[in-house]
């Protein structure tokens, strides 16, 4: 119906309703929601973080792989353009290299031993810390955790001291018992056993603390349960409360199995890969591969490394994870 306007009076049109002035809107801007402006405003705060995961981290990565695949060496940083695509030679050359091959003999050794000895010493200091030790339990926690937080140097360094073949304390207190103690670091027998026994000790600790709140949240209730039924302190252990333990086992074994994976610090600071190449670890035959200025090749072996972790991991996931 027509409408009576008075004279000399304008007439204001009234905002136009529906889907075109919506898609007007959003065109000029004004029907932005909350979650969008949430949205824009967490990019915003991820952009630095964003740029220099991709400077530093993923372009890094990306390129490792491509050295991995040429002939890439240090004298052809200033003309990387004159390097040749060779494919997979570098992998070939690898595993044709005996020094390499013991070394991921070495890396093996140190994983298969020191991961379920690991494992089981930080279990098991949580199971005491959980029932058998109740007075000063803050102390222990504390004293089984240090050497996680301490520097991996640091303690490398402590031990290397303490198995000195004249002066160390082991050798020393093993002298007044009448013991002649070996030259445990230049002794190719006992060099790989030390790094594991020292990187168990120093590791324990984070095991323990995330089993021990798996323990923690173990409900009393069935556990009352099962010993109504009969069940023994071992029954009740591995029927009821190991099961119970598998995400935190699962955690524990992947963080730890990657680390064994790429162990480097202890025989670069203690041993140099030494005696005789016996604690020759994958990631240090990539370390001085690259320090001689074999890029490819150290690209290539750091790869390896990197197809190992995986394949522990789905393994681990496999074997530890929960059925149900």
């Amino acid at each position: 119906m027509p409408t009576n306007t008075l004279p000399g009076r304008e007439t204001h049109e009234q905002p136009a309703t529906g889907p075109a002035s919506t898609d007007r809107r959003r065109i000029l801007g004004l029907g932005r929601t909350p979650h969008g402006r949430q949205a824009r405003a967490a990019w915003i705060l991820a952009a630095p973080f964003l740029a220099l995961f991709l400077a530093f981290m993923l372009l890094p990565v990306v390129w490792s792989l491509v050295m991995s695949l040429t002939d890439t060496q240090s004298a052809d940083l200033r003309t990387p353009l004159n390097v040749s695509f060779i494919g997979f030679d570098n992998y070939v050359r690898l595993f044709e290299d005996e020094q390499f091959r013991h070394a991921l003999r070495n890396t093996a050794v140190f994983v298969l031993v020191g991961l379920p000895l690991t494992l089981a010493a930080g279990l098991a200091a949580a199971v005491l810390l959980n029932r058998g030790i109740r007075r000063f339990r803050a102390v222990f926690r504390v004293g089984f955790y240090l050497p996680v937080i301490t520097s991996v140097v640091a303690v490398a360094v402590v031990w290397k001291t303490l198995l000195e073949p004249r002066a160390g304390l082991v050798n020393t207190v093993l002298a007044w018992f009448g013991i002649d103690g070996p030259a445990w670091l230049a002794d190719t027998r006992f060099a790989l056993p030390v790094m594991i026994l020292m990187a168990v000790w120093r590791n324990l600790g984070t095991v323990m603390i995330i089993m021990l709140a798996g323990l923690q949240s173990v409900p009393q209730s069935l556990m009352e349960a099962a010993e109504l039924d009969g069940a023994g302190a071992w029954q009740r252990f591995w029927r009821v409360t190991f099961p119970l333990l598998r995400p935190a086992l699962l955690l524990t074994a992947v963080t730890t199995g990657i680390g064994y994976l790429q162990f480097f610090d202890e025989p670069f600071v203690m041993t140099d890969g030494g005696p005789l190449d016996s604690t020759l670890s994958a990631t240090m035959y990539a370390y001085k591969q690259f320090g001689n200025g074999n890029y490819d090749v150290a690209s290539a072996a750091g790869y390896v490394v990197f197809v190992l972790i995986i394949a522990l991991t789905v393994l681990q996931f496999r074997v530890l994870r929960d059925k149900d």
